[in-house]
């Protein structure tokens, strides 16, 4: 039987994107396939820019689960009798370890199940929303879904190498740090010449949430 190594899981509202404001559990994975989420090692990582802790099991309701108590586990914390269920699943990387067992068993608790990845593994069958966010020095395999949501401005990656991708919504998302005004200035501009871009901001970190 397989087993999900999780951080942490909390219930809170989208802060970004096309779902930002909806209610949401979010499931944070461990681990992730272009950094080791250790400072040591941010400077020859593939992705250097990463804002989230994901190693170990030590977070909020984090452990090693099996499909059906991850599904049970999330559920618990969705308000009783109440619909609309949706568990974004995110890391890390969580295409390292979801598969068609553990999205079948959110789907028998009847939850709609998005994931956030960076593209660069095939999903399995059966993920409602597949949110990918591209990163620079990658082959990204994952070219169409529901949302492309690129951080900028990272170096070596730019908009216009997917403005012709298959996704239903394209975001921009200023890179968070101490050029965050200035990156935002930046996406806004694009947005209004580009109109195929919408701008997403980091509200949960606006109103100091998860």
């Amino acid at each position: 039987m397989s087993s999900y190594k999780i951080k942490e899981i909390y219930y809170t509202l989208q802060g970004e994107g096309a779902h930002t404001g909806r209610p949401a559990v979010f499931l944070r994975f461990t681990g992730c396939n272009l950094w080791s989420g250790r400072e040591e090692d941010r400077g020859e990582a593939v992705c250097q820019f990463c804002d989230t802790d994901f190693i170990g099991m030590d977070g909020t309701l984090g452990g090693k689960y099996t499909a059906t108590e991850l599904a049970e586990q999330i559920n618990a914390l969705w308000p009783i009798d109440q619909g609309n269920r949706y568990v974004v699943c995110t890391g890390g990387e969580p295409l390292l370890q979801i598969d068609e067992v553990l999205i079948a068993a959110f789907h028998t608790l009847h939850f709609e199940v998005g994931v956030e990845t960076n593209g660069t593994i095939t999903p399995p069958k059966g993920i409602d929303w597949v949110c990918v966010s591209p990163k620079a020095n990658t082959q990204i395999v994952v070219r169409n879904g529901n949302e492309l949501k690129l951080v900028v401005r990272q170096k070596g990656i730019e908009p216009d190498q997917f403005a012709g991708w298959d996704f239903a919504h394209f975001y921009l998302q200023p890179m968070d740090g101490p050029d965050v005004m200035a990156y935002t200035k930046w996406a806004m501009d694009y947005c209004l010449e580009h109109p195929q871009w919408k701008l997403s901001v980091q509200t949960h970190k606006w109103l100091g949430i998860r």
